[in-house]
């Protein structure tokens, strides 16, 4: 079996038995014995549960049970999300390794889907970094390139998938975390829309942190979200349901579009001319198909706003699951711990609110001046492995350049909880991949599938696979 084909593939091979569970799950964790060592994408194995599972659903298949759509096909969820029985540190040696009493919620839906849960990856402490490295597990390191990180915070879910360590793996996105990973290494990072994949608890603002998953195909990430968003009549929030599967938007045709391009990043930052060209590129395959693509400049977030929520929403984040102990905190978390202490509760609710009334402002641009945004995913390329987490530890109350440039066109998604989605349409000389960005007006993730999955057929990235991890 390939271990780079698609998660919905080795569904299929194990509903029809040309393959096993266990013969999935073995070849999944053989691979991981080989590789991780140079990668560093898994902080914690089960293999042992993994193989029990995988026996499990093979006596399934056996009696041909009714099966899941992805009966059997290996998972790796990112060390920020709680599973029953398994430790959840965050990344983190301030927070124990005692294992967790319950899922949540997007944990239930991955097992009512049928995935075999298979280890846990590398994240920055807290997941409030644009990379994966933490002084507890070390430094994660991109497939494509080893010398380069595969970007964060879902880093080591990233790397998993593309060196072909798992078919598919759990991340969420509350800046970028989905998407600059994506972009990275070469694969598809959907954010879904706000309240689109039901959470236990909110972890930073208004659901500007939400579940998904890194895949190599539109339709995995199509598939899945179809899994994981199901409504939750126990949630603050609802997003409303899609007109039909996301699934079957692939290959459905989108009509005609307006695209707004945009080059020049918000933050100010400079654009990497390899980030620049992927994007005029796509721009000009989204006209071939008839769309109508032009430069646009959109009012985004003041400065006011974000610095409400880096200075204020994200340092309270750490509080939703506090440090057990704080004095093991990386010195950059200990800085925006003790600067959440310093932040009164009318502090918190002025910052909540210049966010609220803004987004109000950046979304009704969509459907009145454009349909989409296209923009880099990144301002710049992958950062050299072991620069930015330390950089941020050594200068903790400084900004930073090089992380800024990594956000400054993933944020403006998170903060207004429009949907948004890399793609991995370009590799650069130097060999590493370079997404694009595609953000969407408000839940409408669908015409986002659509547009990707019409790329993927001309851009054919899903048969790109980093050289040493073959």
């Amino acid at each position: 079996m390939d271990p780079f084909m698609s998660a919905v593939e080795v569904a299929r091979l194990i509903r029809t038995r040309e393959v096993s569970p266990v013969e999935v799950a073995e070849l999944y964790l053989d691979r991981i014995d080989r590789f991780d060592g140079e990668l560093n994408a898994f902080v914690w194995r089960n293999d042992d549960q993994v193989l029990a599972a995988a026996r499990a659903a093979e006596q399934a298949v056996i009696r041909r049970d009714e099966l899941p759509p992805f009966h059997g096909v290996p998972l790796p969820l990112k060390d920020l999300t709680a599973a029953a029985g398994q430790p959840d540190t965050r990344g983190s040696l301030g927070i124990s390794n005692e294992p967790k009493p319950e899922n949540e919620l997007v944990v239930d839906a991955f097992l009512r889907a049928g995935f075999n849960l298979t280890g846990r990856t590398n994240t920055p402490e807290m997941g409030v970094m644009t990379v994966a490295e933490n002084r507890r597990y070390g430094i994660t390191r991109n497939p494509w390139n080893v010398r380069y990180s595969p970007a964060g915070s879902s880093g080591g879910a990233a790397a998993a998938v593309a060196a072909g360590l798992a078919p598919i793996a759990h991340g969420n996105d509350g800046g970028g975390s989905l998407r600059m990973p994506a972009s990275a290494c070469g694969l598809v990072g959907l954010k879904p829309s706000r309240a689109r994949v039901p959470q236990r608890v909110q972890s930073w603002w208004l659901y500007c942190t939400t579940d998904g998953v890194l895949t190599r195909t539109v339709r995995d990430t199509a598939a899945v979200l179809d899994c994981i968003s199901e409504p939750d009549p126990l949630s603050w929030f609802q997003a409303p349901p899609p007109e039909r599967a996301f699934v079957d938007e692939i290959g459905r045709e989108s009509g005609r579009l307006r695209i707004g391009l945009l080059l020049d990043a918000p933050t100010g930052q400079p654009v990497d001319p390899q980030c620049e060209a992927a994007t005029i590129q796509t721009a000009r395959l989204l006209e071939g198909y008839g769309h109508i693509v032009e430069p646009v400049a959109p009012e985004l977030f003041s400065g006011n706003a974000i610095r409400a929520y880096v200075e204020t929403v994200i340092p309270a984040s750490l509080y939703t699951y506090p440090f057990e102990d704080p004095e093991l905190a990386e010195p950059y978390n200990r800085h925006r711990w003790l600067q959440a202490r310093r932040t009164h509760a009318g502090e918190y609710v002025q910052a909540a609110r210049i966010l609220e009334t803004e987004s109000r402002m950046v979304v009704a641009q969509w459907k009145r001046d454009f349909d989409v945004l296209l923009t880099p995913t990144m301002a710049c390329t992958p950062p050299l492995a072991g620069t930015i987490v330390d950089e941020a530890n050594r200068y903790p109350d400084e900004a930073r350049p090089s992380a800024l440039a990594m956000v400054a066109f993933t944020t403006v998604a998170s903060i207004s909880g429009l949907p948004a989605i890399s793609l991995p349409v370009h590799l650069g000389p130097d060999g590493l991949p370079v997404g694009v960005q595609l953000i969407g007006s408000p839940f409408d993730e669908s015409t986002l599938l659509r547009l990707a999955s019409a790329l993927e057929r001309d851009v054919a990235w899903t048969t790109r696979i980093p050289e040493n991890f073959r």
